[in-house]
């Protein structure tokens, strides 16, 4: 077994987007925006003697303040029982972290969260993160069930505000346009003003649009009534999974009850890619109504997903100094964040 850089696409995406846990965390074009966005990227692969991937990783160095890292999410992709693969791939993602001068690097792997992988955590000598890393509760459908058994399961709320919508004569569409991205960041400020949150930038969510789009995996869903806008959904098709990316709303589409129509016409395209899961992503426990995404949650559960959590964020501390540093200022940020 070696392990090296993997630099053909092809090469890359024939082994993640066939392994049942992947999505779009892990793909060649998700790291390209990384790339566009000036950050150093690694993709790295286990190789048998055959010269056949049995497992992967892909991570971006981000600098900071307190002390440059290395992220690894929804990763590494391998057979967690094949304890020589585990092995070598965490040997690798050491000594890539430290050659690239990182006080830590954290991983959120693919993984289910339990005692089982907890203990494995601790056995390859990661510690829980103070902050997450990308999501780790996650509500999900599966799209090999038809759209009326998806609907039999979804609360009576969601069905109500189904039927609202299909009598508003809301004009559904989807494209992966220069101007429905423009639209789409048009609207999030706006979005983000009324829910007081911090909007990302036009160059971020343009960059991530541009390298999903290289590949025809991303699509904006947009509702329009009488030719306004009312909801837009970014979604990523990619191996097994649809995701649900980001979604943005006006203040009509709350009342036009938009946003279940954007879900489902996404669905349908979703089962023509031969997707088999439908991830409407991050939610929090249903008592923790203090939580800032507590309503967004309610909302994705009236769908009657399945609630998914992953093993959460660890560390691979490679600088106790500088990591202390990063600890401590995560935590206070993660309390005042109620995140």
């Amino acid at each position: 077994m070696k392990i090296v850089d993997i630099l053909d696409k092809s090469e890359w995406d024939k082994f993640v987007s066939k392994r049942p846990e992947a999505n779009f965390l892990q793909s060649w074009d998700f790291y390209e925006f990384h790339k566009s966005r000036g950050k150093k990227v690694v993709r790295r692969g286990a190789l048998d003697n055959a010269g056949k991937i049995i497992g992967a990783y892909a991570g971006v160095v981000e600098t900071a303040r307190r002390g440059t890292y290395m992220a690894i999410a929804g990763g590494p992709l391998l057979d967690w029982k094949d304890t020589k693969v585990v092995q070598v791939i965490f040997s690798d993602i050491k000594r890539c972290g430290q050659e690239a001068g990182c006080a830590f690097v954290r991983v959120r792997p693919q993984l289910e969260l339990s005692e089982k992988s907890l203990a494995l955590m601790r056995e390859l000598g990661l510690r829980p993160a103070p902050m997450y890393l990308s999501v780790e509760y996650a509500g999900v459908l599966d799209l090999t069930k038809s759209e009326e058994e998806i609907l039999a399961g979804a609360s009576q709320g969601f069905r109500r505000k189904l039927r609202k919508a299909s009598k508003n004569e809301i004009e559904i569409s989807a494209d992966a346009s220069d101007e429905a991205i423009e639209e789409f960041c048009r609207l999030e400020k706006l979005h983000a003003e009324r829910q007081k949150y911090v909007a990302f930038s036009s160059d971020f969510l343009r960059k991530q649009f541009e390298a999903f789009r290289e590949g025809g995996e991303v699509l904006i869903y947009t509702a329009k009534k009488d030719g306004e806008v009312l909801a837009q959904n970014f979604m990523i098709f990619y191996g097994p999974e649809a995701s649900y990316h980001y979604g943005v709303s006006s203040q009509l589409g709350t009342k036009y009850s938009a946003a279940p129509l954007l879900h489902m016409a996404a669905m349908e395209e979703a089962r023509k890619r031969g997707c088999v899961r439908y991830n409407l992503w991050g939610i929090v426990d249903v008592d923790d109504k203090e939580h800032r995404f507590y309503g967004v949650s309610e909302f994705k559960r009236s769908f009657g997903c399945t609630e998914l959590k992953y093993t959460p964020a660890h560390d691979m501390v490679l600088n106790p100094l500088k990591y202390a540093l990063t600890w401590a200022v995560e935590t206070a940020r993660k309390k005042h964040r109620h995140v």
